[in-house]
């Protein structure tokens, strides 16, 4: 249950799958951010010799415009045993994108024309980052030479067994959110959810309003991690590692170096290593970052008093040719 403005608000459960995609429409705005959009496409794909399948929607992830990005939807409900019905949907999934690669274009295309806001969206990044024409740019995220095929789960309730699983047992690329539908006692409805890929800033505008951040997943290759003293020194120092971490699938591959943000009174990154590995943490659907030697000082990168970037509570990421310039947080994130 959550209290928001006094008023108390209770889980409540979708119980068709149908209602789930019609809310993923209603906030896809908050959901996604601004350089994505969604398209709830219901086309069949595949080989007609072969094995054919429906998703359930495609992602256009434009944060990068050099190089978007296209995920493959899979809407599911945690009632009716998503490891099994995901796990082979994905799979499939995969397999269809390969072979229809050219009726995928096709399938957006026509739906990009049947939303004109969407259309102008499309036709700006055709001219800012110089494509030749909507086909190039569709053609560019969709043939790929390295991670065409990435997937997207949105489900209602996500367990860690599940999310494990989906991480460590494909090769390719599986984001997960989680919607949770909430009601309170005046039937208003609210959702709990982390926005895909996005990091949050706190302005220091009276109010304090929050804004999301995409998450560039193209120039990310630093993660950094906020440490108590004891933490920092006994495992990070000590043991050239660092633990129980949350990294989003997209990100693993892409980590070669992690960094420390220890906590007051220091308020600071202060270290900076170079990855060796990601494992996974004690059957969990978290990970350990190893280090391939031991941390490095770099120039201390301070907190800046009433900015809108906030000390990190958990992990964020960066770039390492950003952070290593940086006078302060502020230019880091």
């Amino acid at each position: 249950m959550f209290l928001v403005n006094k008023m108390l608000y209770m889980n409540n459960p979708y119980e068709k799958e149908e209602h789930l995609e019609k809310d993923i429409l209603a906030i896809d705005d908050r959901l996604f951010g601004k350089d994505r959009v969604y398209l709830n496409i219901k086309k069949l794909i595949g080989d007609k010799d072969k094995k054919q399948n429906i998703p359930d929607g495609y992602l256009l992830d434009f944060t990068n415009g050099n190089s978007p990005k296209l995920y493959v939807v899979e809407v599911e409900l945690a009632a009716h045993d998503p490891l099994n019905h995901i796990a082979v949907q994905l799979l499939e999934f995969s397999l269809s994108f390969d072979s229809s690669k050219q009726k995928i274009k096709g399938i957006i295309k026509s739906a990009l024309k049947e939303k004109p806001d969407v259309l102008n969206k499309c036709n700006e990044i055709v001219s800012k980052y110089s494509y030749d024409s909507l086909d190039h740019l569709l053609e560019r995220m969709i043939y790929r030479e390295k991670d065409a095929f990435n997937a997207l789960v949105i489900i209602d309730e996500l367990d860690d067994f599940l999310e494990r699983v989906l991480h460590d047992k494909f090769k390719f690329v599986i984001e997960v959110i989680a919607i949770e539908r909430l009601i309170n006692e005046k039937q208003e409805i609210a959702y709990n959810f982390e926005p895909f890929l996005q990091e949050y800033k706190i302005s220091n505008t009276p109010g304090g309003k929050i804004l999301s951040v995409d998450i560039n997943t193209d120039t990310i290759d630093t993660i950094v991690v906020a440490a108590q003293e004891d933490g920092f020194q006994e495992v990070f120092i000590g043991e050239n590692r660092w633990y129980a971490i949350r990294i989003h699938s997209s990100m693993i591959d892409k980590i070669k170096y992690i960094a420390v943000y220890r906590v007051a009174p220091i308020s600071a990154i202060t270290h900076i290593g170079e990855v060796l590995n990601i494992e996974q943490w004690n059957d969990s659907n978290k990970y350990v970052v190893n280090l391939k030697g031991p941390a490095q000082e770099i120039s201390h990168k301070p907190l800046v008093p009433n900015s809108i970037v906030k000390a990190p509570q958990g992990p964020r990421y960066a770039t390492y040719q950003k952070l290593i310039k940086a006078s302060n947080l502020d230019e880091v994130f």
